[in-house]
């Protein structure tokens, strides 16, 4: 029996791993690093230890010390959850050598998968089928295009599509590069790469007494980067031909490496329906959720049986119910091409009710720092049938209040009812043709929302509350209570009349104050004008067909074009949140004068995160010449390469980036001087590789 159990991992999964530990009264144990000290999954485990440093190599990957956390909190057991050391076959075999219990398959089942290469051998002799590899020394034009993938490793990196031969050399030392910078192994191969394919997987769960469960299909070809966004199960628009040789497919590659416990078997179905193997995650998956939902299983407390020993329930698995899909929430901006955002996560409040679920390692207060993976949490939605899931998925995001760094929710909501995504037309390119779409002007009231804003900050303050025409002194109402009317306006002394003020009337309507906004991520501005009458409550100037109900510092009613609309206002700073029941908006209050010291030099390139200078183009140093939209600094951030382009055609004046080089958010990494004479600039001076 397990009594107390380390989990080698952090956010999002090692909470959700703590909390069926608690249903089966076992002792949590936390490691965090130093950058996660406050971080939620350290505050729910019973027990923490300290891993000191920040990065992952430091930390999270040093299985030295994660073995010693084990021993030094008396834990008997380690579950790696996903990432990290979770398929890495040192570790697990450290875990074992120390004395406890390794939740995971056998050290020999993850070598053996650990390696694509060597998977897809083993897999060609249990007869699974799968993409015959391409020689990259030999491939041709009729081989195009191909598709460059890490031998070890996952989540998209080292991972490249050529469509053209030219461009094969450069992309596979690239691919290699990053293959060897995230994974310690810079074995790259080639396979044609699938137009159209959809990323379609089977859950297994093993037992040591011969028993393999296929937990039906999931379709996960929502991607970004080759990594995934939504998913759901069953896969849907399979028929029961193609679903039943996926099953046989996966428990052959379970039992051809004598698996225990939960894996995924992953494969890619082309446009004809005919499936090849891709890998087998010899882990729990993040999509894991969708599952259990139709499943009605916990996956990790049969994981955990498994650990000890016992069989799985039955020999086969229970039947399915309904249908289940999963939207990854993160803290990115998918219009600047999947930027990762950092920052305060002031709220995070997901709707709940039956068939609504939410996996997070963040709460309101946390902070997203720059280190790991911006996955803030998963939404899980279950109903009778896949319209109704989705319909419900979309809607609980639809309402969440998420405020802080910019997300992908508004995305993660119109790719739920986007008509391809409903009528269950899905594959991995989704995103390739559809971004531009799914990241363009929403159909909300952003003008509305932004004068909602506007009134609740006019009452916010205790002068602006009070009002012009409120007296100071101990008879004067402080406050927000003064917004009430004109009972604000209070003689100094009780009993008393309030004492002339030469000059403070006048027989003309006073001008409007007004107030500045930009919509964030967008850019939109907004400019409201708004006067605030005796009653002390504000009002819209020239706004036709809008009448105010009820203004608070924190919830605006209106009424407009009959139509009576709620708003909840948040404020931070200078940034204010706006919840509306059919959208929510994100404005930055704009100063009437702009701060001269924000201005930069034309040319500059700034860092658009904080991270890491991994690489330079070759080369680069300043008085060379260089070609608009040139790829020029390689910036790592976030488990993600990101591009830092040439703004215009010119002459790179300075240069203040080098590898190794930790840069901060907005700092200067070069200059290109313009050469009016050259090409047009590009109109973004940065890209996600």
């Amino acid at each position: 029996m397990i009594h107390t159990l380390l989990v080698a991992n952090r956010g999002e999964i090692a909470c959700r791993i703590f909390r069926t530990c608690r249903d089966l009264g076992i002792t949590t144990v936390a490691v965090y690093s130093d950058a996660d000290a406050d971080a939620l999954h350290v505050r729910e485990a019973d027990l923490a230890v300290r891993l000191p440093g920040a990065a992952p190599a430091d930390t999270y990957l040093r299985g030295d010390l994660v073995v010693a956390a084990a021993r030094a909190a008396g834990a008997d057991a380690v579950h790696p959850g996903y990432g990290f050391l979770s398929e890495n076959a040192a570790f697990a075999a450290a875990v074992q050598d120390a004395g406890l219990v390794w939740v995971g398959p056998p050290v020999k089942a993850i070598e053996l998968m650990a390696s694509k290469t060597r998977a897809k051998e083993l897999m060609a002799g249990a007869g699974v089928p799968l993409l015959v590899p391409v020689d990259p020394a030999t491939a041709g034009p009729d081989d195009l295009p191909l598709l460059l993938k890490a031998a070890s490793g996952g989540g998209g990196r080292g991972m490249r599509i050529v469509r053209e031969l030219d461009a094969l050399p450069g992309e596979l030392l690239a691919a290699a590069a990053e293959a060897a910078s995230a994974f310690g192994d810079g074995e790259v191969f080639a396979e044609p790469y699938v137009e159209r394919g959809r990323h379609v997987e089977v859950q297994v769960m093993a037992d040591a007494h011969d028993t393999v469960w296929a937990l039906g299909t999931r379709d996960c070809s929502l991607q970004r980067r080759h990594q995934k966004v939504i998913e759901e199960a069953p896969a849907p628009g399979l028929d029961d031909v193609l679903r039943d040789r996926l099953h046989e497919a996966a428990v052959a590659a379970a039992r051809a490496v004598d698996y225990r416990g939960a894996g995924t078997v992953e494969f890619l179905v082309s446009a004809e329906g005919r499936p090849y193997f891709l890998e087998m995650n010899t882990r729990l998956q993040v999509e894991h959720p969708v599952t259990e939902a139709v499943f009605g299983l916990d996956l990790v407390a049969l994981q955990l049986r498994v650990a000890e020993g016992e069989p799985l329930p039955s020999p086969e698995p229970p039947q399915p119910s309904g249908h289940a899909v999963e939207a990854r929430l993160y803290a990115e901006d998918p219009a600047r091409d999947w930027q990762p955002q950092t920052g305060a996560l002031f709220t995070l409040e997901v709707p709940e009710g039956p068939g609504l679920r939410l996996d997070t390692g963040y709460t309101g207060g946390d902070t997203i720092g720059v280190h790991y993976d911006p996955m803030i949490a998963k939404v899980i939605a279950h109903a009778p049938t896949r319209p109704e899931a989705v319909r419900l998925l979309a809607r609980a995001l639809e309402r969440a209040r998420i405020h802080g760094p910019v997300t992908n929710r508004d995305l993660l909501v119109r790719s739920l009812r986007h008509a391809d995504f409903a009528a269950a037309r899905l594959d991995t390119g989704f995103y390739d043709r559809n971004l531009a779409e799914l990241t363009g002007p929403g159909t909300g009231d952003s003008a509305t929302a932004a004068l909602a804003a506007t009134l609740a900050e006019a009452v916010r303050g205790p002068e602006a509350v009070r009002g012009p025409e409120a007296v100071q002194g101990p008879g004067a109402v402080q406050g927000p209570g003064a917004v009430q009317g004109p009972e604000a306006v209070r003689p100094t002394h009780p009993g008393r009349p309030a004492p002339a003020r030469f000059g403070a009337w006048r027989n003309v309507p006073s001008q409007p104050q007004r107030k500045r906004y930009r919509s964030e991520p967008d850019g939109t501005e907004h400019e409201v004008a708004y006067r605030t009458p005796r009653t002390g409550v504000p009002e819209p100037y020239e706004a036709p067909g809008t009448r105010v109900l009820t203004v608070t510092p924190d919830r605006v009613t209106l009424e407009v074009d009959g139509v009576t609309r709620h708003f909840a206002i948040t404020a931070h700073a200078d940034r204010v949140h706006v919840d509306a029941p059919d959208a929510s908006y994100t404005f930055t209050a704009l100063p009437r004068f702009t701060d001269p010291t924000t201005h930069t030099a034309p040319g500059s390139l700034l860092a658009p995160m904080p991270g890491t200078v991994v690489r330079l183009a070759e080369g680069l140093a300043a008085g060379v010449a260089v070609e608009a939209g040139q790829p020029l600094i390689w910036l790592e951030a976030m488990k993600m390469e990101h591009r830092i382009l040439a703004p215009a055609s010119g002459t790179l004046t300075a240069l203040h980036a080098a590898p190794g080089h930790q840069v901060e958010v907005g700092a200067l990494l070069a200059v290109v001087q313009e050469d009016p004479a050259a090409t047009t600039p590009v109109p973004v001076p940065e890209e996600t590789a």
